[in-house]
C-alpha cells in the first residue's frame, strides 16, 4: 500500500497572497475525506492551515528549490505517495522522469499546468518524457494548454478551472450596484501590463479627472520587481492624483477580496503571455461580481465577451482604456451583475470533482 496521504508541492508558497495560494486553499477545502501534506517555502505564513487534514511543510529554499523538488519527488515516489504539483512546469516533468520510475505507476503524479510555452526544442524533449512517463495526469488551466499538451503524447489530460474555494470571499458574494474605484490587482509585473496601468493613472492625473484608482504595488512573491516594473514605480510615485491609492504592502486574503466590491478590474496584461494563460485575478473578479477592462485577444477577453462582463478594448492607449471605465462605469450595475452571473457559471463547473474522484482511490485511475 501507497503513503494514504497526497502530497501538494508548491515551492513558492509563502503568503495567502498570490494566485497559488488560493488554488492550493481550494484543492484542499475540496477535497474532504482526505489528508493532504503541502509542502512549501521557508517561513510561509498562512492563514488557512488550521485546517486539522492538512499538514503544512515548510521545505523549500528559494535558491535550492529545483534540487529540493528533485530530492522530494524521489523521496515520496519511492514510498509510493501520491504527488500533486499546482504550478507545474516543464522543469517538474524532467526532474520527475530523472528521479522516478519509469514508467510511474498509475495515479501516482499529477501536474496542473497554468502555462506552457514550447519551441522545437521543448516539444520534441516533452514528447520522449510522454513516451517514458504514459501515466502521468496532466491538468490544465484552459482547452489550448490541454491541445497543447496531448500534441505532445500526453494523454490522462484533463482541463480544471482553479476557482478559490467559496470560503475565501467571506460574506463579500453580492454584486455592489455601485462603481467604487478602477483596481489594478496583484503583483507588479510587466506582463501584467502595470506600466500601462501606471499610462493610465499619469493620463486621469493630466486630464483633471476624478475616477479612483486603486493599485496594488507589491512584487513577486519574493518582493522582486523586473526592471520595466521598477522604471513604471519610479513614475507612478512622482505622480499627484489625488485619487490614486496605492497599495504597496502584500494584504490578507480577505482584505484582497475587499478590494473587487465596487472595483472595475483593469488588466490590461501581456497578449502573448495571456493568449491562452488563466488569470486567477479574473476569477476573483468575477465571483465578487466586478466587471474586466482588458485587451482584446487574451483569455481574459474571452471570459468578458462570453458573459458581457465588462469592455474589451483593441489597443492599451491610455484614452481607450479611459474610455472603456467610463463605458463601463456609466453602465455599473448591469456589468457587475453579468460579473456575478459569469461567476456563478464558472462555479457550477466542476472545478475538483475529477481529480478528487482519483484521489480516493488508491493507486488512481487512468482519464
Amino acid at each position: 500500500m501507497g503513503d494514504k496521504v497526497v502530497h501538494i508541492i508548491e515551492p513558492t508558497l509563502i503568503s495567502d497572497a498570490g494566485h497559488c495560494g488560493s488554488v492550493v486553499q481550494s484543492l484542499c477545502a475540496a477535497g474532504q475525506g482526505l489528508r493532504f501534506c503541502v509542502w512549501v517555502g521557508r517561513g510561509a505564513r498562512l492563514g488557512w492551515d488550521r485546517n486539522p487534514g492538512v499538514e503544512i511543510r515548510p521545505h523549500f529554499f528559494r535558491r535550492l528549490r529545483r534540487l529540493q523538488a528533485a530530492w522530494l519527488y524521489w523521496h515520496l515516489l519511492r514510498r509510493g505517495a501520491r504527488l500533486v504539483i499546482t504550478t507545474a512546469g516543464r522543469t517538474d516533468l524532467v526532474l520527475l522522469n530523472l528521479v522516478g520510475p519509469k514508467p510511474i505507476p498509475p495515479g501516482r503524479a499529477f501536474l496542473y499546468i497554468h502555462q506552457l510555452r514550447l519551441d522545437p526544442q521543448k516539444e520534441a524533449a516533452m514528447r520522449r518524457i510522454a513516451i517514458q512517463q504514459p501515466n502521468l495526469i496532466m491538468m490544465c488551466t484552459t482547452d489550448e494548454i490541454e491541445r497543447a499538451v496531448r500534441h505532445c503524447g500526453f494523454h490522462n489530460t484533463m482541463v480544471v478551472l482553479p476557482l478559490p474555494a467559496r470560503s475565501t470571499y467571506g460574506e463579500i458574494t453580492e454584486p455592489s450596484p455601485r462603481f467604487r474605484h478602477v483596481l489594478v490587482a496583484g503583483a507588479a509585473r510587466s506582463d501584467k501590463g502595470f506600466s500601462t496601468a501606471v499610462d493610465l493613472v499619469r493620463y486621469l492625473a493630466a486630464t483633471g479627472a476624478t475616477v479612483p484608482v486603486a493599485i496594488q504595488t507589491s512584487g513577486d512573491h519574493y518582493g522582486r520587481y523586473d526592471e520595466t516594473t521598477q522604471t513604471a514605480l519610479a513614475r507612478l510615485k512622482d505622480v499627484r492624483y489625488s485619487q490614486l491609492m496605492m497599495l504597496p504592502d502584500t494584504l490578507t486574503r480577505h482584505d484582497y477580496v475587499k478590494l473587487f466590491r465596487g472595483a472595475i478590474c483593469l488588466q490590461p496584461y501581456d497578449r502573448t503571455e495571456y493568449a491562452n494563460k488563466l488569470s486567477g485575478i479574473t476569477l476573483d473578479a468575477l465571483t465578487v461580481g466586478a466587471p474586466v477592462v482588458t485587451l482584446s485577444r487574451t483569455w481574459m477577453a474571452q471570459m468578458v465577451g462570453q458573459y458581457d462582463a465588462g469592455v474589451v478594448v483593441e489597443e492599451p492607449t491610455s484614452d481607450a482604456l479611459y474610455r472603456a471605465v467610463q463605458l463601463v462605469r456609466d453602465r455599473y450595475e448591469q456589468y457587475s451583475a453579468n460579473a456575478a452571473r459569469a461567476g456563478l457559471s464558472l462555479k457550477e463547473q466542476n472545478r475538483w470533482a475529477s481529480l478528487i474522484d482519483m484521489l480516493k482511490h488508491e493507486g488512481g485511475h487512468a482519464i
